[in-house]
């Protein structure tokens, strides 16, 4: 028990400060893209921006609209938050270095992606207000239609791996990455996740002409800094399951060959960091999509796609 404690606090503060500095890098890259300096002020070359943005959130009063359910609209950002750190208590990190090694990682991911859909529900309806609650519904919308799609490749996964355990699935990799096989899978893969993450271009939740900023709208303080850390460690969470499902998890690149050594938790965050910029990149270059396009390309396109895909699998398999 003290063992799992312990790992907990290892992978969640390390988590906490990797969700500060990546808001830091993506802001540095879209500068970079759009030729503009971006964060250089606080810390030496706005370093410490994040952390600056962090305290003048947490010590900013929390305004509770007059009309909206208390507890509920204070519960709703611990809740979310909560669910966000619960999920990486499964993610290898290297070869026994994982808080709950379970045999149904992949399923209690799956879970807890879906129950995220609970709390957005809870925000928007909590402050009696049409524009927080429809982008709640959008966002509700949004995550189950491609949780669909997403569970469709991942059972391909799983029976190519023989496991549900997230382990396994990174050791049944150590000769050849599922990236190579699976590439067409991996880009449904990667703009589901964009559009279950509510990243660019499928932000339909936080549309600035229709929703000003969607079900996060009177939000403020230590609330909207709880949403934050949950939204963008969930982007994370998505890029480590790109790398434990696709790109060999804690293997090296040229592990094959022997060329270079072994040194898993550095390998997968190196994997993880290109993941993380492609989703920046991604959200560079693309506009949004209309609601009504983003409906059609996870219920229309990806989700036959997807059925066939892991159709051809399982016979294969």
């Amino acid at each position: 028990m003290l063992w799992q404690i312990s790992m907990f606090l290892i992978i969640t503060v390390p988590l906490l400060l990797s969700v500060a500095f990546f808001t830091l890098a993506e802001r540095k890259v879209l500068g970079f893209i759009q030729r503009r300096v971006g964060p250089n002020v606080v810390g030496y070359g706005g370093t410490l921006q994040a952390v600056a943005d962090g305290l003048k959130l947490f010590l900013k009063q929390t305004i509770v609209p007059s009309k909206a359910n208390r507890f509920l609209f204070l519960f709703a950002p611990v809740y979310t938050f909560a669910l966000a750190l619960s999920a990486w208590v499964v993610i290898p990190f290297d070869f026994g270095l994982v808080v709950a090694d379970i045999d149904m990682g992949v399923l209690y991911l799956l879970a807890i992606s879906t129950l995220n859909v609970y709390g957005i529900i809870i925000a928007g309806w909590s402050r009696n207000s049409k524009y927080a609650f429809l982008g709640a519904c959008r966002a509700a919308a949004q995550i189950i239609s491609y949780d669909v799609s997403i569970s469709l490749i991942l059972l391909g996964v799983v029976a190519t791996a023989g496991s549900c355990n997230l382990t396994e699935i990174v050791l049944s990799q150590e000769n050849l990455w599922y990236i190579g096989p699976f590439l067409p899978i991996f880009i449904i893969f990667f703009v589901s996740i964009l559009a279950e993450t509510n990243r660019a271009p499928f932000d339909l939740t936080e549309a600035e002409a229709e929703l000003v900023a969607g079900y996060c709208v009177e939000y403020s303080g230590a609330c909207f800094a709880l949403f934050f850390l949950a939204e963008y460690s969930n982007i994370l969470l998505a890029g480590v399951q790109c790398v434990i499902y696709f790109f060999g998890g804690w293997f090296p690149l040229l592990y094959i060959l022997g060329l270079l050594p072994v040194c898993g938790s550095v390998w997968i965050g190196i994997k993880i960091a290109f993941v993380g910029f492609l989703f920046i990149w991604v959200r560079a270059t693309f506009p949004r999509f209309r609601y009504d396009q983003l409906m059609r390309l996870g219920w229309k396109v990806f989700l036959p796609i997807s059925f066939g895909c892991f159709l051809c699998v399982a016979y294969v398999v």
